[in-house]
């Protein structure tokens, strides 16, 4: 989306310091395949022929991606786009002569994301994107899971908690929300697969759901022990390795106990990349909390800023590989 830019764009490019907004934006710029994801949409978005004409779908998409990357909701990002010059450049937006749109159209534009199943849409192609690009090799697979509260508020409309979510205990600590379950590629850290759950529901139920099918290895904690077991893996032609729960080496012989630890260290160390997407969502993106109600909604949202946060992992690669 280039245009000529105003006065106003100019003065602030020609600032002194590049705030660290400044910086990311211009990276996402780079490694967003817009032209492949406005394509993607195109075929289903409105075409105008009654009302108002719409806004572009790039600009749309463009807001949709700010308002996941800073957690705002949509009166905030309208707020947002007025107050920062960073994000109204990013989205293309000048004052003088595009208008900004209200919380209303971002809802509107949201909702048909959701109606459609785009968001799944969206991560799919960014997905078949790095596939291409070699940075999705799908020889191996970690799985994991993360728990993400729930308002737990009855001061609504219904006067109740959301009834889609419940509660789980993990630890000593009880949890009310949902439960984000992903696949990761091995080698790049990508997430590749996505399922939304209810807190309560089992990581080990889940794990078919994460997987695709070609990998040859797949690695997990000791959540989904029995796993091979399970009846829906039996045609499963793959090398497990799932970790042995601490009570189980804490029990063995000192002879056994020590060398079973550093395998399960090295183990451990092969599934640490699955924690970094995680680490994108909750705190990069500021999506600790859940924003609205019904496990649909949430993990359309959910689907976007997976996919979102596959382009932060591997966003150097692919900086690289546009400059040579």
């Amino acid at each position: 989306m280039q245009r000529q830019g105003s006065f106003s764009q100019a003065e602030y490019a020609g600032k002194k310091k590049q705030t660290r907004r400044d910086k990311f934006l211009a990276e996402m710029e780079q490694v967003v395949p817009w032209a492949r994801l406005v394509e993607r949409l195109r075929p289903l978005y409105p075409k105008g022929e009654r009302g108002r004409p719409p806004i572009g779908p790039e600009r749309m998409l463009r807001i949709y991606f700010l308002q996941q990357w800073y957690g705002l909701a949509d009166e905030a990002l309208e707020d947002a786009l007025y107050d920062s010059q960073a994000l109204r450049g990013f989205a293309g937006i000048e004052l003088n002569r595009d208008p900004v749109p209200d919380a209303t159209t971002l809802l509107h534009f949201r909702h048909w994301l959701e109606r459609h199943d785009l968001t799944k849409a969206l991560f799919e192609e960014i997905g078949a994107v790095l596939e291409e690009r070699g940075l999705l090799m799908r020889q191996g697979t970690i799985v994991d899971a993360t728990i993400i509260a729930a308002p737990p508020s009855t001061k609504n409309r219904h006067k109740a908690r959301d009834p889609e979510m419940r509660q789980t205990k993990k630890g000593n600590q009880w949890h009310f929300g949902m439960k984000a379950h992903i696949g990761v590629d091995v080698g790049s850290g990508v997430v590749h697969t996505l399922a939304g759950t209810a807190a309560n529901e089992a990581d080990i139920t889940q794990m078919a759901a994460v997987l695709h099918g070609r990998e040859e290895a797949v690695f997990a904690d000791a959540g989904y022990t029995g796993a091979d077991k399970r009846p829906e893996h039996q045609d499963r032609e793959v090398s497990w390795n799932i970790a042995i729960k601490r009570s189980i080496i804490k029990a063995l012989p000192k002879g056994l106990r020590d060398l079973a630890e550093p395998v399960e260290r090295a183990l451990s160390q092969v599934r640490a990349p699955v924690e970094h997407p995680f680490h994108i969502v909750k705190n990069l993106f500021r999506h600790k909390k859940l924003r609205y109600r019904g496990l649909a909604k949430n993990t359309a949202q959910l689907h976007t800023l997976f996919a979102l946060a596959n382009l932060v992992v591997v966003k150097r690669t692919l900086i690289a590989q546009a400059r040579a």
